[in-house]
């Protein structure tokens, strides 16, 4: 029992373990000893262990001059170990030696295994007092475990967050994801308006039918083939865009001797198709699209306003040109004040606020005095030509036609009628942002006819004007 506790000493203080290698090449056996070197292998488990057995594979290299085969060591530490229980101590002075097959594709030298004995070299009897370190040595290591495994808790629970924000985070990403999944499908139902989030909310009298939010821009535009609030508001503007594209190509393309100035003229009543363009292509897009997310919806709402202003400015550009045709100078002034109103308004509808529920009026008021600013050219045309000749020649009868249906529109929207008498009977047809929108398509088809008509009296009339400047 004294050997075995004084070699347990010597093997639990020693680190390092100085082997001596032998090794077999063609050109026969050879040892470090022969070359007066040493090999020191680091073997941290010689204070766990008996009887240590240490696998070292080593690959023959390429030869370099004279000194013979090159060595890499592979493998610094080996899991191999093997307990000699029922042999004698081998003496550590000489090591054995066994050949290993060498595996397959490696090179020039087999593969050797060198049995490094550890310095004590006393392999011990006592197989009680083995059994009792064993047990103490995992004893300890499975209360180490125990007491990482309850800190690793105790800093999960008691982190940043904690577990329950965290395990709720993650349940709600899941359900956002399955979500989404089902939008990109195309399987979301309308849902009722008062589980919208706040940004979705825009006519409390429209109780049911709205679409959820859609984060995916492909779900929003298929959205367009189902029946939904919002089904009127894009159907409405997206036909009247794609009615007033044709129209405009069919009029740009329309034979020159139509026209008296025909560059000029194509320029200022293409002037108005753009601005009808831009104005039912932004709006058909903002109803497509809004549902997307909160910051998707304010971008394409400035567009939609935007485009409102587009048109009202886009419209008076040829009836100004027509109407003042032989006064230039009244006209240009009239079109400059017209476009910075247009542009005033456009800016002020930039503002984020611009675009909230408590706003409707005020965006309302905005875009009709922008068309009410057409009063003042208009008072003066009816002075300078008269009256008659004004509501004949001048088409005076569907310019007031057209502010009659952008003005009725505005007004409806803004009293959002019929449904405030109606609440949840007007919610996927016939609601007040419906009938503005059919009216704006009506007031821009009206007021084209008009222009047409100047257009033609400006044509039989000649490029002449009359001594006074009149038509």
């Amino acid at each position: 029992m004294s050997e075995c506790s004084e070699s347990r000493r010597r093997r639990e203080a020693a680190e390092t373990t100085v082997c001596e290698l032998t090794y077999t090449t063609p050109g026969g056996t050879h040892s470090s000893a022969d070359s007066g070197s040493r090999f020191v292998v680091q073997t941290p488990e010689i204070s766990s262990y008996w009887g240590l057995v240490q696998r070292l594979k080593l690959d023959g290299g390429e030869t370099s001059g004279a000194e013979g085969p090159a060595f890499v060591l592979r493998h610094r530490t080996s899991n191999l170990v093997q307990h000699t229980t029922d042999t004698t101590p081998t003496d550590p002075v000489s090591p054995r030696v066994k050949e290993d097959t060498p595996t397959s594709g490696s090179s020039t030298s087999p593969l050797i295994t060198t049995e490094c004995p550890s310095n004590n070299g006393c392999v011990p009897e006592c197989e009680e007092e083995r059994k009792k370190d064993e047990e103490d040595d995992g004893g300890r290591e499975g209360g180490e475990e125990e007491k990482e495994r309850a800190e690793d808790e105790k800093s999960s629970d008691e982190g940043f967050m904690g577990m329950k924000p965290l395990l709720q985070a993650h349940h709600a990403m899941e359900r956002m994801e399955e979500f989404v999944h089902k939008v990109w499908e195309g399987r979301w139902r309308v849902m009722p308006h008062d589980v919208l989030p706040d940004w979705l909310k825009d006519n409390d009298f429209l109780l049911h039918g709205h679409r959820p939010p859609m984060p995916s821009f492909r779900a929003c535009f298929k959205s367009i083939f189902r029946i939904h609030t919002e089904t009127g508001n894009i159907w409405t503007h997206l036909l009247g865009c794609l009615f007033f594209l044709f129209l405009g190509l069919m009029y740009m393309f329309s034979p020159n001797k139509s026209f008296v100035a025909p560059v000029q003229e194509k320029v200022v009543i293409g002037v108005f198709f753009l601005g009808a363009i831009l104005c039912l292509s932004f709006s058909w897009l903002f109803h497509t699209v809004y549902c997307h997310s909160e910051g998707v919806s304010r971008v394409f709402s400035k567009l939609d306003y935007s485009g409102i202003a587009f048109l009202i400015m886009g419209s008076f550009v040829p009836w100004l040109y027509y109407s003042f045709y032989c006064s230039p100078q009244p006209r240009f002034i009239y079109l400059i004040v017209v476009c910075i109103l247009g542009l005033s308004a456009i800016t002020v509808s930039q503002c984020d606020f611009f675009a909230t529920p408590q706003y409707r009026g005020v965006r309302a008021g905005v875009f009709v005095g922008l068309g009410l600013s057409g009063v003042v050219p208009t008072l003066h045309f009816v002075i300078t030509e008269g009256l008659i000749k004004a509501t004949t020649m001048g088409q005076m009868g569907w310019l007031l036609l057209m502010a009659t249906l952008y003005i009725t529109g505005a007004c409806l929207y803004a009293a959002r009628i019929p449904e405030r008498f109606f609440p949840g009977k007007c919610d996927i047809w016939f609601h007040s942002h419906q009938l503005f929108h059919i009216l704006v398509v009506a007031g821009a088809f009206v007021h084209f006819h008009g222009v047409s008509n100047l257009q033609e009296f400006r044509h039989k009339a000649g490029g002449g004007c009359a001594a006074d400047g009149t038509l």
